[in-house]
């Protein structure tokens, strides 16, 4: 029995000794960003969601919820480029990732609308998602 949970152990340990995953937050007002980065040997997988209730100066705006996740690919010094397909159409939503050593900012293009509707999107605005450690 010993012998088993060391190797089940041994595995899971070597398994994820090549993975690596970094979170990002940022909250603006009653706006939160979430994103997470996991890189598993040469593959990059990004995870983004977003929760957004109205601020005061979103006074007619419905709170909303949006996430969109995908295969990233790394297009220069700390970028990352997200391209996710939108089913039924020939577009992609593309989100363009900054990455500096305390955090990341996201733009994103038009095409996102697609996955977050109303005051919900992606875009960090300029702003920099702080990196949990």
């Amino acid at each position: 029995m010993k012998k088993h949970l060391f190797l089940a152990t041994a595995l899971l340990v070597s398994g994820s000794a090549f993975a690596a995953t970094d979170h990002y937050l940022l909250r603006d007002g009653n706006h939160v960003h979430h994103l997470k980065i996991t890189k598993l040997n040469d593959e990059i997988r990004v995870s983004t969601d977003v929760d957004f209730e109205a601020n005061a100066n979103e006074k007619d705006a419905k709170a909303c919820s949006a996430e969109v996740s995908g295969e990233a690919k790394s297009t220069g010094e700390n970028q990352l480029l997200m391209k996710k397909h939108i089913e039924g159409q020939a577009d992609y939503c593309e989100l363009k990732i900054q990455l500096s050593p305390n955090g990341a900012k996201i733009e994103q293009s038009e095409h996102c609308n697609n996955f977050a509707a109303g005051i919900c999107h992606f875009s960090s605005d300029g702003k920099e998602l702080v990196k949990i450690k």
